[in-house]
């Protein structure tokens, strides 16, 4: 006898669920004896520790925090990271301190922008062993993206213009800078030509490794092991919900490990796994 299909969970009918029409629940694999490494665990290249610091908007002694290399439906989405080769579980409590810090720092920064009603945190990590938190803005007045299909909407909604992308990747930057560290984003500059327009002086990343963009939350690698990644009975896809807390310094100013005399580019990927360093030995927070 075949067996039944469950029942449709009810947030199906949620007004904030993104799909509607006939809807089937898929059947669930059975578990593996042994989950896979991670990328950044066992003997597999780390991203984030090959990552420049020009790949982000604001760099810290102990802390970076990146974007999207291209705006989405959200007003604003970001991954904040440790410099550290480690994971939330592992920090030391000098560490686990600084990142309730600057959780409440980035929050804050985000719900600064413009349209912004509140500020999503999220920490999944079944892609990489290296901590990063996600911080997705939901757009002011925006009642069906309230809740834990946001991450689901980003990939949905039509992208945000990329100048407002590039402003509001500025004020988060120039605000964390307030408490130290260095912004490396920088808002589109104003032609004065009629008619006046925004642009942006920073190059565009043309990237032969489309796998590796950071395009959504959803779809993003640091979430998704890859087909090859995971056997039988792995899922590879983020669920909305999970949500955390994230960090910062413990004190008001965080040292400049070096400085930059231009402006990285606003939503750089790091490198591909085939583009990474080995992981850096050296943490530059602990």
């Amino acid at each position: 006898m075949p067996d039944t299909p469950p029942a449709v969970p009810d947030f199906t009918r949620w007004p904030s669920f993104p799909f509607e029409g006939d809807l089937r629940v898929k059947q669930l694999d059975d578990p593996v004896p042994v989950e896979p490494p991670r990328k950044g665990e066992g003997n597999r290249e780390c991203i984030t520790c090959g990552a420049p610091d020009e790949a982000y908007i604001w760099v810290g002694e102990r802390w970076r925090v990146r974007a999207m290399d291209r705006p989405t439906g959200l007003p604003m989405v970001l991954i904040l990271e440790s410099r550290s080769h480690l994971d939330l579980g592992d920090l030391p409590n000098l560490l686990a301190a600084e990142l309730g810090v600057m959780t409440v720092r980035l929050e804050r920064a985000i719900r600064s922008l413009d349209g912004v009603a509140r500020v999503h945190v999220n920490r999944w990590g079944d892609g990489s062993a290296h901590l990063h938190l996600w911080f997705l803005a939901r757009p002011y007045g925006q009642l069906q993206l309230r809740g834990t299909f946001l991450s689901l909407w980003d990939s949905i909604l039509p992208p945000i213009p990329e100048a407002k992308w590039r402003e509001n990747l500025a004020l988060v930057a120039a605000w964390l800078a307030e408490f130290g560290g260095r912004p490396l984003a920088e808002p589109p500059r104003i032609e004065w030509q009629a008619p006046s327009s925004f642009t942006s002086t920073l190059p565009t990343i043309e990237t032969d490794d489309p796998v590796g963009d950071l395009v959504s939350v959803i779809e993003a690698a640091e979430e998704n092991p890859t087909a090859e990644e995971s056997p039988a009975g792995i899922g590879g896809s983020a669920t909305a919900g999970s949500t955390t807390s994230g960090g910062s310094t413990a004190t008001d100013g965080s040292a400049d490990a070096t400085t930059a005399e231009s402006p990285a580019i606003p939503g750089q990927r790091p490198p591909s796994p085939d583009e990474a360093k080995p992981a850096v030995g050296q943490a530059g927070g602990a």
